[in-house]
């Protein structure tokens, strides 16, 4: 075994016998992790400068730090040059460079750096804030995947492990706390996960001032319906799932939850493991769908669906199962985790309607990933098979999303074209709670070809209202961010800024937020602040953009937040 770097908790240097290497110095870790996560080799005077500013050579403390390094490693060829390359032999191996591997031992892995704070220049702690978020989410990803997977094959001492270093990770992370409770409960521990339930609600309440959403205590359920309704035929279980599936289009939404969590009940008591794949997918996917801060206990159903029609051959099942998957995921920002998923689902998927689904999730998150272009490809291409299909719904979400890749695009004229036939598509399938989407981003589109920003507003206010009714806040955020756009176009900063905070809170209201979304009202928040001559309120609002859009893979967004961070 070569030597071995570990940057994720402690850092240290181990020999092949595991022994660990001398380094002194927390600037000698500083530099070391600056190199290795550095996307193009560093100037020797910009990297000295941002780790050595009080002193009086800090070239001369670089070439010090460098040397110790390179002994420590036993390389005298590696972390040379000008500007500096990391040059580590094959051997050589970098647990923050093998997040995405499958035997890495996730469990493992801490915080970057673990508690060293070095005292190097502003940028310098800036770029450890931004890589520390950003890892953190890879890390927490990472984990969450692999407790989903464990529950997905009955490794329910696994998944109490990992969730338990999720929950260990993020206290405040509701999310986490529901994949333990729901670890407990499989593994038949439910005393354990009804305490962890209580003891989770009172520190909530405690230090948040309110209790998590019922989402936690749904997952301590002793089986995945309550009451059981005893055995039933498989026609019986066909029947439910239409019954819940016709009750979730007409609004019902409690009812449909119900037939669903009877049909998964029944389809296991009958062990019949296509049947349970269907009867999963469909619950995991309402979950997600229609019921608010849900996203959590309907991922690990549809894990556990693909997992089951993994064993019964369903392909077609595992294709969608997948794709809500990378849905779920790429809503929250994992976007690694969510192309993974859907690098699964586009292999699985045959026709065009599948096609269809998978190609614009791929797009959603290719777009807020800033990969435009391919992004935007890949909306195309989901378009064709929708119309190929004649499913009209499919068609309407792949013109309303990505039109907002056409909007990071500057692609004006065809963003409108989109929204419009989006727009006329929702009123022809009665779609009308999709509708407040496609009106919020058509009136961005028109704010940024100087049309009247008052006379945007009535048409969004009605949006804003239907969002309300339907009790959306993903859709009323997206207004209400609208409506900010159009006071500030109108130098009406005030107003602009109560839009705003109005649109974080209702954005930020249930768990399973658009976390693109919120970074995007972030970045508006900092620039109404900036024109209102509030430095500090900017930078205060700066610093919570450009974590969560460094956890989020936003890279143009950490870079816009970095540049307001203590400047202005």
């Amino acid at each position: 075994m070569g030597i071995r770097i570990k940057l994720l908790g402690d850092p240290a240097i181990l020999d092949g016998d595991g022994v660990s290497q001398s380094v002194r110095g927390f600037q000698a870790w500083a530099l070391l992790v600056r190199v290795v996560l550095a996307q193009t080799p560093l100037d020797r005077r910009i990297i000295a400068a941002e780790l050595f500013p009080e002193t009086v050579d800090p070239l001369g403390s670089l070439r010090w730090c460098l040397a110790s390094l390179r002994k420590a490693l036993n390389c005298s060829d590696c972390l040379s040059g000008d500007p500096i390359e990391a040059n580590f032999p094959d051997d050589v191996e970098v647990d923050v460079l093998q997040l995405d591997r499958d035997d890495f031992e996730i469990e493992q892995a801490g915080r970057l750096l673990g508690g060293i704070e070095p005292r190097c220049s502003s940028e310098f702690l800036t770029w450890l804030l931004v890589e520390r978020e950003r890892i953190s989410g890879l890390v927490e990803a990472r984990i969450r995947q692999e407790t989903m997977r464990a529950i997905s094959v009955e490794d329910y001492d696994r998944a109490i492990r990992l969730a338990e270093l999720g929950v260990r990770g993020d206290a405040f992370n509701e999310g986490a706390h529901v994949l333990l409770v729901k670890s407990l409960a499989l593994a038949g521990r439910y005393d354990a996960a009804l305490a962890h339930v209580e003891a989770t609600e009172n520190v909530f309440l405690v230090e948040l001032g309110e209790k998590p959403s019922l989402a936690l205590r749904s997952a301590a359920r002793r089986t995945i319906s309550s009451p059981p309704v005893g055995i039933s035929p498989e026609v019986f279980v066909n029947s439910l799932m239409q019954s819940g599936l016709a009750a979730l289009s007409a609004g019902a939404v409690d009812a449909g939850i119900d037939c669903l969590r009877r049909a998964v009940n029944d389809a296991e008591r009958l062990k019949d493991r296509h049947l349970q794949a269907r009867a999963t997918l469909e619950l995991g996917t309402a979950l997600v769908h229609s019921v608010r801060g849900y996203d959590d206990e309907g991922a690990i159903l549809l894990r556990q669906s693909t997992e089951l029609a993994r064993q019964s051959g369903s392909a077609s099942i595992s294709a969608a199962g997948f794709r809500e998957l990378g849905y779920v995921e790429a809503l929250a920002g994992r976007r690694p985790a969510a192309a993974a998923y859907l690098s699964e689902a586009i292999g699985l998927a045959v026709d065009d309607d599948s096609l269809a689904g998978v190609h614009g999730v791929i797009g959603f998150n290719l777009v807020d990933w800033g990969q435009v272009g391919e992004g935007l490809e890949h909306f195309a291409v989901s378009l064709d098979h929708a119309r190929k299909a004649g499913n009209r719904r499919r068609e309407i979400w792949s013109l309303g999303v990505g039109a907002r890749g056409l909007l990071a695009a500057d692609r004006l004229d065809e963003a409108d074209a989109w929204l419009e036939a989006c727009l006329v598509l929702s009123e022809e399938q009665r779609w009308i709670a999709f509708r407040p989407w496609p009106v919020a981003l058509l009136g961005e589109s028109r704010l940024r070809q100087k049309r009247d920003p008052a006379a945007l507003r009535a048409g969004l206010e009605d949006a804003f209202a239907t969002a309300c009714q339907l009790g959306d806040p993903c859709w009323e955020a997206a207004v209400a961010r609208a409506m900010a756009l159009t006071y500030a176009a109108a130098d009406e900063l005030s107003p602009a800024m109560d839009w705003l905070t109005e649109a974080r809170r209702r954005c930020a209201r249930d768990t399973d937020a658009y976390t693109a979304l919120q970074v995007e009202i972030l970045a508006s928040q900092v620039d109404i602040s900036v024109r209102q001559g509030k430095p500090e309120l900017a930078d205060a609002i700066a610093r919570e953009w450009v974590s969560m859009a460094a956890r989020t893979h936003m890279n143009a967004h950490v870079a816009r937040a970095a540049g307001f961070i203590g400047r202005h």
